[in-house]
């Protein structure tokens, strides 16, 4: 008989996920996900159910690992909260389960676990892409994922300078005073990203803010919000001027906007450039377009229980 579901909590989950251990099994997941090979990865196309009355929708994200015998499903809603709302914009809970029976072995959640595996893959994002010697982040935006992204890129690269914007004052200086660290609080997206190496774009707009005219020749993008097909952060011309990189070809096509309504040629998936099978085009300006993808939730969810089974032995 099958034991019951545990319930690991928020305050678990970001105790026994840390990315020197996230951050090689995404890379190694992401190479998976990209050799089509169903006995290693099946993912369909995460499901969108519109929330039209909240302003928002329910993703459904399952993902089957065969080879690592890992069966999950993320179920996560996404709101458009009007500026200043004291509403969450993410809500998520990841289960994973037992693949020969069917049954759960346990209900996470998953807030930290998209935070963090979402900036782990921008982080890996810009291992590979961005160009050596990379001394200036820029972070737009101050809410969880800007900072699990601050956290994971001032951890794995030497940047020199951080600067970071947001909508109010009041949003940059709170995210200084929770990082800890050295900020530079910048009063527009133009004086954020100008000169600037790396760009996370971690908003919850849907126009573009970042323009091409803006963004140094071989900078590098990281785009992780604007998760909806009529959704954007980056303009056409920075999309079309860009290399574009994606997780999934087929999420990018159906489900981002920046490349939908930009036209913008997607040249290959993190997983290619990890293969070896596409390029890394260090010297261009490159995009990283970030939907997230249910096999990064699946390998995070199977670290964390892991960790979590091991204490309770």
């Amino acid at each position: 008989m099958a034991e019951p579901p545990v319930i690991i909590w928020e305050q678990d989950v970001g105790r026994l996920l840390l990315y020197r251990d996230l951050v090689p099994r995404l890379e190694d997941a992401l190479g998976k996900f990209s050799r089509r090979d169903s006995s290693e990865v099946v993912q369909p196309v995460r499901t969108a159910v519109p929330l039209q009355k909240h302003n928002g929708f329910m993703g459904l994200m399952p993902t089957y690992m065969e080879r690592d015998g890992v069966l999950s499903t993320k179920i996560v809603c996404f709101y458009n909260r009007e500026e200043g709302s004291s509403l969450p914009s993410v809500q998520a809970t990841v289960v994973l389960l037992d693949p020969k029976c069917g049954n759960v072995k346990a209900v996470m959640d998953g807030e930290v676990i998209t935070a963090m595996r979402t900036a782990a893959v921008s982080a890996i994002s810009a291992k590979l892409l961005m160009s050596p010697g990379a001394e200036v982040l820029s972070i737009l935006g101050t809410g969880k994922q800007a900072l699990s992204h601050y956290n994971v890129f001032t951890e794995m690269f030497p940047f020199k300078e951080v600067r970071v914007w947001s909508r109010t004052k009041r949003g940059v200086e709170r995210f200084a005073r929770s990082v800890g660290g050295p900020v530079r609080g910048c009063s527009s997206v133009e004086e954020a990203v100008r000169g600037a190496d790396v760009i996370v774009t971690a908003t919850g707009s849907t126009e573009p803010v970042v323009f091409g005219q803006w963004v140094k020749p071989a900078a590098h993008v990281a785009a992780v919000g604007a998760c909806r097909p009529d959704w954007r952060e980056l303009d056409d011309a920075l999309m079309k001027d860009a290399v574009v990189y994606v997780d999934s070809r087929e999420g990018a096509m159906t489900e981002s906007g920046d490349v939908i309504l930009s036209g913008a040629e997607v040249f290959a998936e993190l997983g290619e450039v990890i293969n070896g099978t596409k390029a890394a085009h260090r010297a261009k300006t490159t995009v990283f377009k970030s939907l997230g993808m249910g096999v990064e939730d699946a390998v995070s969810a199977k670290l964390v229980f892991d960790r979590w089974t091991a204490q309770k032995c």
